[in-house]
């Protein structure tokens, strides 16, 4: 897929349904130390990821992921930080979407004048890891041994970049 055949844009309430969607089918026991990512209703997807907090992936008509951004923290001495987390939907995986979407959220941050972008990952996610590393980010801390996962602990590695 051609990167410039991918449009991006703020979330919007329309939205949420793929975007509940998308987290269904992408989180599991190999990203995230959730059993798996399945929201309640619509109402709570929306009062923890309400629009404009995601820059979705627009190809054609259809949406192929997200990257969600938001304060680490409510203190205003923290609000030139933004955590992130990404998600591309399986059907549209390494076709170049994840850069298009970090991409535009460098791009946003900078805009809005956030200067450093941190976001955590599990060590036994090598690839989101390598993608991570090759946007720029690099390993800021470590919780050694944090989950216990399908019968092994399993470091949390926090990654930052600066924007």
């Amino acid at each position: 897929m051609n990167p410039r055949d991918i449009q991006t844009r703020l979330s919007e309430m329309r939205d949420a349904a793929v975007l509940m969607e998308i987290d269904n089918l992408v989180w599991d026991r190999q990203n995230t130390p959730a059993e798996k990512m399945e929201w309640e209703s619509r109402e709570k997807y929306l009062q923890s990821c309400p629009p404009g907090n995601q820059i979705v992936a627009v190809i054609g008509e259809e949406i192929g992921g997200y990257i969600g951004f938001k304060p680490p923290t409510p203190l205003p001495s923290n609000a030139h930080v933004l955590e992130l987390n990404i998600a591309i939907h399986p059907a549209y995986q390494r076709q170049g979407i994840g850069r298009v979407l970090m991409d535009a959220l460098v791009q946003l941050a900078a805009e809005r004048g956030v200067r450093k972008l941190s976001l955590r990952v599990l060590a036994s996610n090598p690839g989101a890891v390598a993608f991570y590393e090759s946007c720029g980010f690099v390993e800021q801390g470590r919780l050694v041994e944090e989950f216990w996962l399908d019968g092994q602990y399993v470091d949390d590695i926090f990654m930052w970049r600066k924007v």
